[in-house]
């Protein structure tokens, strides 16, 4: 690989995952950066500490309460972007992304501009999931695929890699999405702006400690926001 790398990682109230996850991200030669939204649970104060142990390596933006997903990431886009990286990376920080998946991203990302994560190409799929939770999933990436017109399999996954001119150029300033609407907004004006995606097999597993932060909330903002994507709006 040529180039800098960074993975944003998002986190609330993440402690019992937070050190493992980064010592594993580190050990493929990959940076990171911690948004941390005020968690209660100490998240942020460990990240303080692999960030003095590893002061090159990692790195912390604090938020003073939690504001939502997108917002996280596309904070964590702007810092990555100021800081010169090459390629930028999305993961969640509860092992349901496999850091192991990392060098396979960096490998795919010299041919493309962008490479998503896909459960639902062959040879990824889920791991520990009920019906009703693969339903919702597979039935939101069908739903969107069909109003916005898209080739790709899996567009509300958050496993993703992105060159920087991606970011540089899909209007970051206007993104108001949060959750699966995020995923599938920043593909989208991806797609529209004629860069090259391609799709990985991956597979994703029900995280190992905590809970899931999906709700019913996150779920209709992606049936509703598919549509004002579909006709250029963005408020």
């Amino acid at each position: 690989m040529t180039g800098r790398a960074l993975v944003v990682l998002p986190t609330y109230n993440e402690a019992d995952n937070l050190s493992p996850l980064i010592q594993q991200v580190l050990a493929h030669g990959v940076d990171v950066l911690v948004v941390d939204d005020a968690s209660p649970d100490g998240t942020g104060e460990l990240a303080e500490g692999l960030r003095a142990k590893h002061p090159s390596r990692v790195d912390v933006l604090h938020r003073s309460r939690k504001l939502g997903l997108g917002t996280a990431y596309v904070d964590g886009f702007r810092r990555a972007l100021a800081a010169g990286y090459d390629y930028v990376l999305e993961m969640d920080c509860d092992f349901s992304h496999d850091p192991g998946y990392l060098p396979a991203f960096l490998e795919r990302i010299q041919q493309a501009d962008l490479v998503l994560g896909s459960r639902y190409v062959k040879g990824g799929g889920t791991v520990n999931w009920n019906a009703f939770r693969r339903f919702i999933s597979l039935g939101g990436s069908l739903y969107s695929r069909l109003v916005l017109g898209l080739p790709y399999r899996d567009l509300t996954g958050g496993f993703k890699c992105f060159r920087r001119q991606v970011l540089e150029q899909i209007d970051l300033d206007t993104v108001r999405s949060n959750g699966y609407a995020f995923q599938i907004e920043l593909t989208y004006r991806a797609h529209q702006r004629g860069f090259r995606i391609e799709e990985l097999p991956i597979l994703f597993h029900e995280r190992r400690v905590g809970s899931s932060k999906m709700s019913r909330a996150i779920v209709l903002e992606g049936m509703l926001r598919v549509w004002q994507f579909r006709f250029g709006r963005r408020d």
